[in-house]
This record gives structure tokens, sequence and C-alpha cells, in this order.
């Protein structure tokens, strides 16, 4: 490669972690989620490279820092040694050589001998001599230390050529990477010669050679299309299976239109590395949440994170120098065959100001009540539902006089609603969703977790998960409940301050 190619390739890179550098210097941080994972500016989207490194935990991330909307992809970068609290790190890819010129997409990453390997999707789009784009998605390698990441000279190191007969050549994407003994594995997105989604399975010894194992599992049309971000990881003696569809059509109130994130629970065998799975159940039920990926921790916990916020909805506003923003990070574990999702335990030292009430009992008559001290919008509260006759209970929270964002249970549906038609939009997006719910014994649990924009619901211990964007004006701090007949609560309401512990 020439000296001069080399600098230009270089310059890509320092250009992005400059820019990002004066940006993130500039940014105000009252406008920002207090524990969850912003850019430092422009865009974000999916989790990449979620991993153990040398005792922390690195977070790189789908992004491109020019503007708020979705353009050629760097990865963004930051780590933790917690989960709460993030150290904002330089820029670790970019787009800057033939085969990822016109983007480095999702991707993941290992720890091996003191480095840090990254995997991911390289993006090139030319003109043939017809006047056709071709575009071509393949797997790359960049290995580094926390910091700074060096292309592999091999790359790319898989190509789609290697799939089944008539798979896609341009939709072969976002590899999640893991070491089992000696040998490292991949699973990586694919549509087959039908169209649909499947999940090719490959093995290296070092992670530059990579062999062709077999279609792990595959769509056959019946969940969505491309399926996008697998991750593949044991979990309670069982293997998960989770994916991310494309152009899903609804399903009753268990998948909805467009993109959504599944999971199957089954069987893997190690040695003839088959898959055998059971019904496919969606993740989380809200308006925003897409692409997540898990970590293991250092005492053996699997951990998730995802992209708060939905292709299809742009709500950024037209003021703001960043877009997205990423879950709070959350536990796993099994109960049967459905994930139980709750926020990672370290959230609980950086709780403040308890406000605790017992047995509140609320009539129609009463209207809305706003129990004294039980408002703010970062917080962690628990609201417990005891007794109730009651067609209809609302939890509205980020409220004021004009807005309002609801949580509404509806005892004979049973179901439960988060409705954000009153969160200050200004445009036609995407407002209500709905999932199923079951008391326990007549009881229902709802953990409500709001970081300025971001509100999720976790119900019942966190059988079911629940995740929304809203940018209501942070003055609209109210909390309030209401119900159409009787019903006896219970709240136990922290804050929450990252910086103290």
């Amino acid at each position: 490669m020439s000296e001069t190619r080399q600098k230009a390739e270089n310059d890509k890179l320092m250009q992005a972690r400059i820019y990002e550098q004066e940006k993130w210097k500039q940014s105000n941080p009252e406008m920002r989620p207090v524990f969850h994972v912003t850019p430092p500016v422009g865009w974000m989207n999916d989790p990449n490279g979620f991993s153990l490194y040398q005792g922390e935990y690195h977070l790189f991330f789908q992004y491109h820092p020019y503007s708020t909307v979705w353009g050629p992809m760097h990865w963004g970068h930051c780590k933790t040694k917690d989960f709460i609290r993030w150290e904002q790190l330089p820029c670790a890819l970019a787009p800057d050589r033939d085969y990822d010129g016109q983007g480095c997409f999702s991707g993941s990453a290992v720890e091996q001998d003191g480095k840090h390997i990254l995997m991911y999707t390289s993006v090139q789009e030319r003109e043939l001599e017809d006047g056709t784009r071709q575009i071509r998605q393949t797997q790359s390698i960049a290995v580094g230390d926390g910091v700074n990441y060096v292309k592999a000279a091999q790359n790319p190191v898989i190509g789609a050529g290697v799939l089944p007969e008539g798979s896609s050549l341009e939709d072969f994407r976002d590899p999640r990477i893991w070491k089992e003994k000696d040998t490292f594995y991949a699973v990586i997105g694919s549509r087959s010669a039908d169209g649909s989604g499947q999940i090719a399975l490959f093995s290296s010894v070092d992670a530059l050679q990579w062999q062709f194992e077999r279609i792990l599992d595959r769509s056959d049309n019946r969940y969505g299309s491309m399926w996008e971000c697998p991750d593949f990881f044991r979990l309670d003696q069982k293997q998960v299976l989770i994916v991310s569809p494309q152009l899903m059509q609804a399903e009753g109130l268990e998948f909805h239109n467009g993109n959504n994130s599944i999971y199957f629970v089954g069987k893997y065998g190690e040695e003839s590395r088959e898959f055998l799975r059971g019904k496919a159940h969606t993740i989380d039920y809200g308006l925003d949440f897409y692409a997540p990926q898990t970590v293991e921790t250092k005492d053996g916990r699997r951990v998730m994170i995802g992209w708060l916020q939905s292709w299809d909805n742009y709500l950024t506003p037209e003021t703001a120098d960043w877009s997205g923003v990423m879950t709070v990070p959350r536990e796993l574990s099994l109960k049967g065959e459905r994930l139980v999702q709750t926020p990672v335990r370290e959230l609980d030292q950086y709780h403040t100001q308890e406000i605790v009430y017992q047995n509140i009992r609320l009539e129609k008559k009463d209207g809305t009540v706003a129990p004294e001290g039980v408002r703010g919008r970062v917080f962690d509260m628990t609201v417990e539902l005891e007794d109730y006759d009651f067609g209809r209970f609302e939890i509205a929270l980020a409220a004021d006089e004009r807005n309002r964002t609801s949580l509404i249970y509806d005892r004979e549906m049973k179901t439960l609603t988060t409705d954000r038609t009153y969160s200050g939009l200004v445009h036609d997006c995407l407002c209500t969703r709905s999932m199923y719910v079951q008391p326990h014994g007549g009881k229902l649990s709802l953990r409500i977790l709001m970081d300025k924009f971001t509100l999720e619901v976790f119900v019942n211990g966190g059988e079911q998960a629940m995740s929304t964007l809203i940018y209501t004006r942070l003055q609209a701090d109210g909390i309030c409940f209401s119900c159409d007949g009787s019903a006896v609560f219970s709240v136990k309401k922290f804050g929450l301050d990252p910086g103290c512990e």
C-alpha cells in the first residue's frame, strides 16, 4: 500500500476522533440520560462488540458522527466497570479500506492472548461496467489494545461465496464471535435462496482463516426476511438463539410489523453443531428495541444490551446533536422456555432518596392521585397492584398540564399498554403498543426505570420487558395514578445518581 494511501486511510479515523472529541466538549450533559449509553455526537444504532477485555466491559456501536441520521458506518466505543458508569473512548473503526469503504457494519469482539479481536461486516459498493451497482458484504477482523485497532492484512476473512447455493451475496452480516477451548466460532446473519433469514455457523483456529460449518437455523419464510444481529449462547443449561428479523408482519400482540427482536430456546449439540429450537418469542414488547447483544460477566452472569430506538419512528428533536440510546444492561435467566430480564444488580448501588407508600387506596372518585414526593425523570420505581376492582388502571409519567406518557393496565383484556400520544410529539409517529400480562395470585408488579428520555418497564420480576423512547420536555416530571373503579397499590421509588456510590 502506498504511503499516500495509508495516510488517507489513517486520516479518516483521525478525522472522526477529532470531530467527536470537539463535539463531546460542547455537549450539554443535562440533555442526555445519566446512566444509559448515548453517542458523543451524531447517530448511533446497533450495539457491537459487547465484551469483557482486561477486566472491563467494552461496548462498541454503529456510529455516524457527522449527522443525527444513519450514514457511512463507523464503530463508536465506550467502556465500563459496572454497566452503569460509562467512559467514552475514541472512535474505533472508520470505513477507510476498499473492502469496507461503504461501512463497517455490526459485529462482535472477544479477548485472546491479551489482544482485543473485533469481527465486523465490511461493506463494499461499486459500479459495474453495465452501470449497475454491486453491493458485497463480507466479514473482517481488527485487533487492538482496547483503544486502537488495526485491520488485518488478510481482510476480508469470510465472503458469502462459501454459503449454500442461492444464498445472498449482499445480505451477509453481523458476525457474533466466541471461543470454545482452542477454536473460534461465529454465527452470521444471511438470506437463503428462498429470500428468508438464515444463520450460518463458521469455525477457525486463528480468527483469520474460517471454515463454513453448517446453516445453524433458518426462517423458511416464517419469521420475517433477513435475520440480523444473531447471538448464540448457553443459559441455565439450555441454548439461546437471538435474531432480529426484518420485515415481519404482526401476529397478535407477540410480534409487531417491521423490525423485531426474537429468541428461541433449544438444545445444541457441541459435536454435531446442530441446534434444535423451540417456539419463537419477542424479547421486548415496547415501541423501541432492536439488535440486542450479550456478554458473559466475570462472575458468570449473561448480560444483554439493546438499541432503544426504532428504525421506523424517528423521534430525535431537530435541536439535538446526537441520536440513539442503549437500554439499561439486563441480566438474563430462564423460566421454563421464556427469558427473564432484570436490570443489572449494579444499578442498586446508585439508589438514592427512597420513598415508600404502602397500601394506597384509590377510587374512581379520587380522580388523579399524585403521592407526595413521587415525581422525577431519573428513577427506579416499583408499583405493586395488590387488590383491585376496576377495568383500567393508569400510571402517567413525565407528566405536566399538557404532557404525559401512560402505562395502562386493562384488567379484563389482561394487557399492559404504553401510550406516548401526549408525550410532546409533533410528528405522526407510532404511539401505542400492548402486551398480554398475567397477574400472579391476583397481584401485578411493574418495575419502571426512567432516565430522562428512556422508559423501561419490567413486569413480574422481569418476565416481560417493554422499552420506549420519549423526548418530553424535562420540566414535565409528574407521576400520577388513576383508575375507573377501585384499587390498592404500593409504591417504592428510588432516585438514581451514577455520580455517587
